[in-house]
């Protein structure tokens, strides 16, 4: 009886201790995130390090104490904060990446490449990891990026960061498809940031690049039948080519494509971009929506003028951008 009553005196002593240790380091990493928010990363690391300290076994703290040593570009720290939860196997998906990044800067690349392996292993539905990884495969003219962006797609469709390298991929090589719905979703995900000025010109140069060579549009070789569709679709436009290629065709281009394409192949192939492409057609926001991609990547100053003389549609479309709930479906990949 008297050892049950000591440890419950011990246990009712520890207590209070445990909680104001808890509160203690919550303290303590508010404020690192408020150094972090502010961009002091000196301060973050002082305060980190110390509430790490304190709970060692804190992965979020063990996070943000790395992010904080890589801002500073303390990439030995990095690595070396992480380390034990990668090698126990309880760090996430953002624990990796951020691992990745600081062996990426240290030029570490059988160790990254292991380390985006087992990461990918341990979260096969990370659309970052795969971005990560593609990245850092491309960075040492390793080709087979791509198919990490593309599984990125498939399996997290809700990232933009693989539409955005999978886009700039396809936009190189003979596959203008691709990089054409991957890069028109992209900005559609992601509206404006300086990657979305950099999709609008490839977008617009991939439809010149589409329409300019008639093998692109005829060669049904290797082509599965979402592209098959695809191009039977584009093709059928030909015809309003032959006014040349610029915002006021390519709306007239892809309005009946739109309209042919849910004629024959949506109940097939249904596909987000397609979708926002008819509910801004219905809204009466089609053209300003061309506008925006095509007329800003062709003329900025001309697209800046266009807007001047159509204030109300250009208000309306920014408010359907600004409002809207992007929802990109996991069941619509198609490649």
């Amino acid at each position: 009886m008297k050892r049950l009553l000591l440890l419950l005196l011990l246990h009712l002593i520890l207590i209070p201790v445990i909680e104001a240790q808890s509160d203690d380091t919550q303290t303590l990493h508010q404020n690192a995130k408020e150094f972090m928010k502010s961009g002091d990363y000196a301060n973050a690391t002082i305060i980190l390090v110390r509430a790490l300290e304190k709970s060692p076994n804190n992965l979020a703290i063990a996070k943000d104490l790395a992010l904080s040593f890589y801002m500073e570009s303390e990439n030995i720290k990095t690595v070396n904060v992480l380390k034990p939860f990668v090698d126990k196997d309880q760090a996430d998906a953002q624990a990796y990446q951020i691992t990745g990044m600081a062996m990426r800067r240290m030029g570490q690349i059988k160790d990254a490449d292991k380390l985006y392996k087992k990461a990918l292993k341990m979260f096969p539905d990370s659309g970052p990891l795969y971005n990560d990884y593609g990245e850092f495969l491309w960075s040492n003219r390793d080709f087979s990026a791509i198919a990490q962006w593309e599984k990125g797609i498939e399996k997290e469709p809700r990232f933009p960061g693989n539409y955005f390298n999978a886009a700039r991929y396809y936009f190189l090589s003979q596959d203008k498809i691709w990089g054409l719905i991957y890069g028109e979703i992209f900005i559609n995900m992601e509206s404006y940031s300086s990657r979305t000025a950099e999709i609008k010109t490839q977008l617009l140069d991939g439809y010149k690049k589409l329409f300019s060579d008639p093998d692109l549009l005829t060669n049904t070789k290797n082509k599965n039948k979402f592209e098959l569709a695809f191009l039977s679709s584009m093709n059928r436009q030909n015809s309003i080519v032959l006014r040349g290629l610029n915002p006021e065709t390519l709306t007239m281009i892809r309005t009946r494509f739109i309209l042919n394409w849910y004629r024959e192949y949506a109940d097939r192939f249904p596909l987000i971009l397609f979708d926002i492409q008819k509910d801004l057609l219905e809204k009466g926001l089609f053209q300003v929506y061309n506008q925006w991609i095509f007329g800003a990547a062709q003329n900025l100053n001309a697209f800046q003028t266009w807007t001047t003389r159509h204030p109300e549609e250009y208000a309306s479309f920014n408010r359907y951008l600004q409002t809207r709930i992007l929802q990109i479906p996991g069941n619509q990949y198609y490649h």
